[in-house]
């Protein structure tokens, strides 16, 4: 389902119908139908020729690799679909490669059920990270809208740091407020939790759902930095990082990683405007590490 929402979003960001898609398709010498190209982009079915990916690449204008790297993760299967997600499962190499640990990270989420998360689109999420004025504690807000997939799906799963400000598909200590959803099981430990958030009805093919949560507050320094990491396609992402106090950092930058273990990529220098918060706003999210670092001095 990551290649298919990919594909979806390129497709409307282009302005193209599926003929015209078809039609250029056909002067590179390549035979697809409409109706493949829509099941390609509903997930009911996926390409197997990397040549007419590459090709699509070009004609939706997205950069090289955008589509034809989601054809490397496997096709979930019906029964996979419907399986509650058992021990050491639901930790995709993805997913791993953006944690210190992976292995600690996949023997978490595997105790939780992830078997609806492959069917769930990520329309956006929207992070307010908040320390306050003796940069001792910090909360986490977080609202993320998710449109289904597919049939049956009831909950997601959420991965995130205890301590230093980072989060996944946010950071924080605790689980002490949620909105639209109620919490389910709730897995901690090495410096990780993990916990599940059931939505208020089953979700069919097309509906969507609001979560809302809040982390902490941590009663423990924060970092110099706060960031989220991606496993799954996210069309809109936006961090605020609000500093409370009369002390605001000297400079503050967005900046972007492969993997936990990559060096990151600065965005450039975010102004931190007189009600002492910094914003960054990213659209078209695919995989990795997304944050916001600051100096004090």
């Amino acid at each position: 389902m990551e290649f298919a929402g990919a594909l979806r979003q390129a497709v409307q960001a282009s302005g193209l119908t599926l003929e015209r898609i078809r039609h250029r398709l056909g002067r590179r010498g390549l035979t697809v139908s409409v109706a493949t190209l829509s099941y390609w982009q509903r997930g009911r079915s996926r390409p197997r020729s990397r040549t007419v990916v590459a090709a699509l690449e070009e004609i939706l204008q997205v950069p090289q690799g955008t589509l034809t790297e989601l054809l490397d993760d496997p096709a979930p299967t019906a029964a996979a679909a419907r399986t509650p997600a058992g021990p050491g499962a639901g930790g995709g190499r993805a997913g791993r490669e953006l944690w210190p640990d992976p292995e600690r990270y996949a023997g978490l989420v595997g105790q939780l059920d992830r078997s609806g998360d492959h069917r769930l689109e990520r329309l956006s999420i929207h992070d307010v990270y908040r320390l306050d004025g003796a940069r001792r504690s910090w909360t986490l807000s977080v609202r993320t809208v998710l449109r289904a997939a597919g049939d049956g799906i009831d909950r997601v799963v959420c991965v995130h740091a205890t301590g230093g400000g980072a989060a996944a598909d946010g950071g924080g200590a605790a689980l002490a407020r949620v909105r639209y959803c109620r919490p389910g099981r709730v897995r901690a430990e090495g410096g990780l939790m993990a916990f599940e958030l059931v939505f208020d009805r089953v979700l069919s093919a097309g509906d969507t759902a609001v979560v809302e949560y809040e982390l902490g507050p941590a009663g423990e320094p924060a970092s110099d930095s706060y960031d989220r990491r991606f496993s799954h396609p996210v069309h809109d992402y936006v961090a605020i990082v609000q500093f409370d106090g009369d002390r605001l950092p000297a400079r503050c930058y967005g900046f972007t990683a492969e993997s936990s273990r990559a060096p990151r990529q600065r965005l450039g220098e975010l102004w931190v405007g007189a009600s002492g918060s910094a914003n960054i706003a990213v659209g078209a999210v695919r995989r990795g590490i997304v944050g916001v670092e600051w100096e004090w001095h």
